[in-house]
C-alpha cells in the first residue's frame, strides 16, 4: 500500500513464467509491454520452448508508463526492463534515439526491412495497417466506401440515416489515434474534408479500440474510421457482422517496436527475446495467434507483411521507424494539431 504513495510509482500488472526447466534459480527476462498479458501468452510459451533455462517476468503497462519509467530508472543509475515493447513508435524512437536503447545485432538485422530499422537499436515487428470497419448488415444494399473520397459521399447522401453512428478514436487521449490522424495529414491533402464530413455526420469518439468495434458489431455504428487493422482482424474473426476495409487510396500502417534497453539488467536475455520476436518462429506465432501481421521476410501467410505488400503495394504506406517520428512529440504542432481537428468538429 505504502508504494501507491510513493512519488512516481507506477504500479504495472505483473506476471512471472518460472524457467520450464523447473530450475528455481535460472535467470530472469523482464519484459515491459503494452500487449495485453492475454495476449502475450503464446509468445512467452514459444520463447521458453526454445529457452526453457529462462524464466520471464511480464509487466504490462501503458506506452507512456514504459517510456517514462525505463527512462526514470536509467537516469537514476539503476537496471531496468532487458526487453521493451510499445504501440508507441514515436517514445520507443525517442529513446533509441536519447540514447536509453542498445545496439542489437541479431541474426535477421541484415535481412529487416529498412523502413522497419532504426540503426539496430529499435525495431518494428508488427505491420497493422488502419482500415475502415464497418457493420455488414447495413450495408447489404449499399457498396462500403473504399477510400476517403467515397466515405465523404457516402456521409453527405445518407445524411440523417448514419447521424451519430459513425466514430473514430479520439486524438487527444489515443496515442495511435493521433499517428493516424498525424500521417492522414501528411498523406492526403484534403484530409480535412473528411474530417469535416465526419463532424456534420455526428462523429462519436473513443480512446479504444474495443469500444468502437464493440458499437459496429452490434449495429449501433454503421462504420469506424482509422482504425487499428489487428485488433479489428480479432473482432472480424469472432463477430461475422464486422466488415474490414483496407482504403485503396492510401492505407497507413503502424508497428510496435521492440528494443533492448541501454540499463537492462540482462542485455543478452533481452537480446534472445528479441531475436526469437524477430524468427520466423516469432513471427509465425505472433501472425497465426496472436492475429497481429507479422514483418519479417521469411514469414509467408495472409496475415504477413509479404503478402499484403503483394496484394496491395504502394498503397500501403508504413510509418518509418526513424528520428522523424519525434515530430509527434512536439507539443506545440501537436497543440495545434488537436486544436485545428476540434475546430473542424465543432465547425459542424
Amino acid at each position: 500500500m505504502l508504494l501507491a504513495f510513493w512519488p512516481g510509482c507506477v504500479l504495472a500488472d505483473q506476471a512471472f513464467y518460472p524457467a520450464k526447466s523447473g530450475n528455481t534459480a535460472a535467470p530472469v527476462l523482464t519484459v515491459y509491454s503494452s500487449l495485453d498479458e492475454p495476449l502475450a501468452q503464446p509468445m512467452i510459451r514459444g520463447f521458453q520452448e526454445a529457452n526453457p533455462d529462462v524464466a520471464v517476468r511480464y509487466e504490462d503497462m501503458l506506452t507512456g508508463e514504459i517510456y517514462d519509467r525505463i527512462v526514470r530508472e536509467t537516469d537514476a543509475g539503476g537496471k531496468t526492463a532487458d526487453f521493451a515493447f510499445s504501440s508507441a513508435m514515436d517514445l520507443q524512437v525517442k529513446l533509441s534515439n536519447d540514447g536509453y536503447a542498445q545496439v542489437s545485432n541479431l541474426p535477421m538485422s541484415a535481412a529487416w526491412p529498412t523502413w522497419a530499422n532504426w540503426r539496430n537499436t529499435a525495431y518494428a515487428l508488427t505491420f497493422e495497417p488502419a482500415v475502415f470497419v464497418y457493420h455488414k448488415p447495413s450495408f447489404a444494399h449499399e457498396p462500403v466506401p473504399s477510400s476517403r473520397a467515397e466515405l465523404v459521399d457516402y456521409l453527405k447522401r445518407k445524411g440523417n440515416a448514419v447521424y451519430g453512428r459513425i466514430s473514430t478514436y479520439d486524438i487527444e487521449r489515443s496515442g495511435v489515434g493521433f499517428l493516424f490522424m498525424a500521417r492522414d495529414q501528411e498523406q492526403f491533402g484534403d484530409i480535412w474534408s473528411v474530417i469535416g464530413a465526419m463532424g456534420a455526420a455526428g462523429v462519436k469518439l473513443y480512446s479504444t479500440s474495443s469500444a468502437i468495434l464493440e458499437r459496429v458489431a452490434d449495429g449501433r455504428f454503421v462504420l469506424g474510421y482509422n482504425i487499428l487493422g489487428s485488433y479489428a482482424a480479432d473482432w472480424a474473426s469472432r463477430h461475422p457482422d464486422v466488415g474490414i476495409v483496407l482504403p485503396k487510396d492510401y492505407t497507413v500502417v503502424m508497428s510496435r517496436i521492440g528494443l533492448v534497453p541501454q540499463a537492462a539488467a540482462e542485455p543478452e536475455l533481452g537480446r534472445r527475446y528479441l531475436a526469437f520476436f524477430m524468427s520466423k518462429v516469432g513471427q509465425t506465432i505472433m501472425a497465426r495467434e496472436l492475429q497481429i501481421p507479422a514483418v519479417s521476410p521469411e514469414v509467408a501467410g495472409e496475415n504477413t507483411a509479404n503478402t499484403l505488400q503483394e496484394l496491395l503495394g504502394a498503397q500501403l504506406r508504413p510509418v518509418p521507424v526513424s528520428p522523424g517520428l519525434m515530430v509527434y512529440l512536439d507539443q506545440v504542432k501537436r497543440a495545434r494539431l488537436i486544436a485545428h481537428w476540434n475546430e473542424v468538429l465543432r465547425a459542424q
